[in-house]
């Protein structure tokens, strides 16, 4: 999966440090897209001495490489320059769909933090223009003295069995691959909870024997993504919510057809149940 990056380590401990010309600046558009350099399939970020640090924010490390979000001081928002040659931007789903290495994992977590920084450039309390805060990963407001973490969103991802088939899905809009079930957990609800309304609400399944198999970061959404296993419960006919999917069947475990790279959790849990190392 996306971070499964060993023998590297990411290092998300903040610490309020200067981007130097050695280390890795993140320039993000406004729409998302992030300036890289591509080549077979690998992912180059520009450096301090192709784009300048000032007012740039620690993001994380990577064994010994720091990285760094022009402008992260001030919201994320691009500073003037030129890109360097050879550097273009590319969104994250083109970076997912071409590239691999670790690098997809800096590009998706760089990508969760600017979003973050662009979004708590004002305190949602009182309005007023929040400040960086040099000891934690935080922004303040002066005024009112609101403090703002990271938002991380948590989601669920449901394997749901009946038998020796799994529940195939595939989404409406935007990610055109075969899917599982998923959906974000609601206010004052469990995961479990969310499990079982999900499946009700996208496919109108009823669920039981709900058991967690294993959890992703997932920058993208600003996600954690939460895998569960489950089983069907009574009759498992379908009703599809044709808002949300174009697709939702049973699946022979022989024929479970997989997504085209191994990033997801959603993936991994496919594959899992193919093989038969999940029941």
């Amino acid at each position: 999966m996306i971070q499964d990056i060993f023998p590297s380590k990411l290092d998300n401990h903040y610490v309020d440090e200067t981007a130097t010309e050695q280390d890795f600046v993140m320039r993000i558009d406004g729409d998302g897209r992030l300036l890289v350099k591509i080549e077979d399939g690998q992912i180059t970020f520009p450096t301090g001495a192709q784009i300048s640090g000032d007012r740039a924010a620690y993001l994380f490390s990577v064994d010994e490489a720091k990285y760094f979000l022009e402008g992260g001081r001030k919201g994320g928002l691009l500073q003037n320059g030129e890109n360097p040659d050879g550097y273009e931007f590319r969104s994250l789903r083109e970076l997912r769909d071409s590239c691999a290495g670790k690098e997809l994992l800096v590009a998706f977590t760089a990508y969760h933090l600017w979003k973050w920084y662009r979004d708590s450039r004002f305190c949602g309390r009182c309005g007023t223009a929040t400040e960086h805060d040099p000891n934690e990963r935080a922004m303040r407001c002066p005024e009112c003295g609101n403090v703002i973490y990271p938002r991380i969103n948590p989601a669920v991802i449901v394997g749901v069995i009946k038998g020796d088939s799994i529940l195939i899905t595939r989404y409406r809009t935007g990610y055109g691959h075969n899917a599982l079930v998923a959906g974000f957990t609601e206010i004052g609800e469990t995961l479990e909870e969310t499990v079982k309304r999900e499946v009700m609400e996208e496919t109108g399944v009823s669920v039981k024997n709900i058991r967690y198999y294993k959890s992703q970061p997932w920058g993208m959404a600003q996600d954690i993504l939460v895998g569960f296993y489950c089983d069907a419960d009574g009759d498992a006919r379908i009703r599809m919510d044709a808002n949300e999917l174009r697709y939702a069947e049973w699946v022979k475990r022989e024929d479970v057809v997989l997504q085209p790279n191994n990033l997801s959790l959603t993936n991994e849990m496919m594959r899992m149940f193919r093989d038969g190392e999940m029941a």
